[in-house]
């Protein structure tokens, strides 16, 4: 699901609890409105179990929800799964992509896309933010650990072949899809 914030702060805090101290007003709304999601996309889900890893990513001890949560600008994003392990990212293009690019990109991939714009880096990037928060295990080298393989790549819409070489060697397609300047990756996989 996806949530486009328009409300208040009071909207939320009606419908769901901040159980974090946190002291940047947006930051507080896009928090509340990725809580809300989870409640949206399955009404039972357990917000007060929610735990934080020492990676930063959302869990429930008992897992009986798989989830992850994303947001950027006015957006946030999330994906549940009773079954399988899942990742987000929702992501706003920027110019500021092309600065860091040698920071995710391996040196094949900056030869296999060496003529993309700030479109497809971001696809790249929110790519590989959703097969980390997949993994969630922390320590992952994005140029290392997680290589986009496919060469032919829609602009607007599909999914992206990646290998993942954290703790074994993983092919996972990523799903995605632009709609304005955002780019949402996500994935589901088996546990």
């Amino acid at each position: 699901g996806i949530w486009h914030i328009k409300e208040h702060e009071q909207f939320f805090l009606e419908k769901v609890p901040l159980h974090q101290n946190i002291t940047h007003t947006h930051k507080r709304l896009q928090h509340m409105a990725g809580r809300l999601l989870l409640k949206v996309l399955y009404p039972d889900f357990p917000l007060p179990l929610i735990l934080i890893a020492d990676t930063n990513k959302p869990f429930l001890e008992n897992e009986v929800f798989h989830f992850s949560i994303s947001h950027c600008g006015d957006y946030a994003a999330v994906i549940i799964s009773t079954i399988s392990r899942v990742g987000v990212d929702i992501e706003l293009a920027t110019q500021k992509i092309e600065r860091i690019k040698y920071k995710f990109l391996n040196d094949s991939e900056l030869a296999m896309h060496s003529a993309v714009g700030k479109k497809l880096l971001t696809l790249f990037w929110s790519v590989k933010e959703a097969v980390y928060k997949w993994y969630g295990g922390g320590e992952v080298d994005f140029r290392k650990h997680i290589n986009i393989v496919q060469d032919n790549i829609d602009p607007d819409a599909g999914t992206i072949l990646c290998e993942f070489l954290k703790d074994g060697h993983v092919y996972l397609n990523i799903s995605y899809t632009f709609f304005g300047d955002m780019c949402l990756a996500w994935l589901v996989t088996k546990t």
